[in-house]
């Protein structure tokens, strides 16, 4: 991830990734969440960093990556970013994140491909019925007034 490809956005100036990806042509665009930004800070004067110009010091290897991966995340299993990718897209559209932003952070053309990262929780459907629960009915269970 490149330096150049950090960009503020919106009201606020939240920091995002946003590039071109490479395998579909089309712009990805992901919120530098919290834990991402902290490991742009640790490596801030790392030598791969000043001569790079890469926010993390990894090689652009796949087979590299899936292994920093693997100790990042602190796992024994088997894991790469094919597998790393759909974990952080259930998570995300398990959390709420509508299916259709999910396909613009993840670069999808088609949001019949994200779709198939979209494997609902029991937890998520109790959840939206909760919420849709509290604005058609009342506390006693009475339908309110539509309008």
């Amino acid at each position: 991830m490149s330096l150049e490809n950090i960009v503020r956005v919106g009201r606020a100036g939240e920091k995002w990734l946003i590039k071109d990806r490479g395998k579909t042509d089309v712009t990805e665009m992901v919120p530098i969440l919290p834990i991402v930004q902290g490991l742009i800070d640790k490596y801030r004067n790392h030598s791969y960093y000043k001569i790079n110009n890469r926010s993390i010091p990894v090689n652009n290897s796949h087979y590299w990556n899936n292994v920093y991966l693997k100790e990042l995340a602190g796992i024994r299993r088997d894991l790469n970013t094919h597998l790393a990718s759909h974990t952080f897209a259930e998570v995300m559209l398990n959390s709420g994140v509508p299916l259709e932003d999910m396909g613009k952070i993840l670069g999808d053309r088609n949001i019949r491909t994200t779709q198939r990262y979209a494997r609902v929780r029991n937890n998520r459907i109790t959840e939206n019925m909760v919420r849709v629960k509290g604005i058609l009915f009342t506390k006693s269970g009475k339908l309110k007034a539509v309008g």
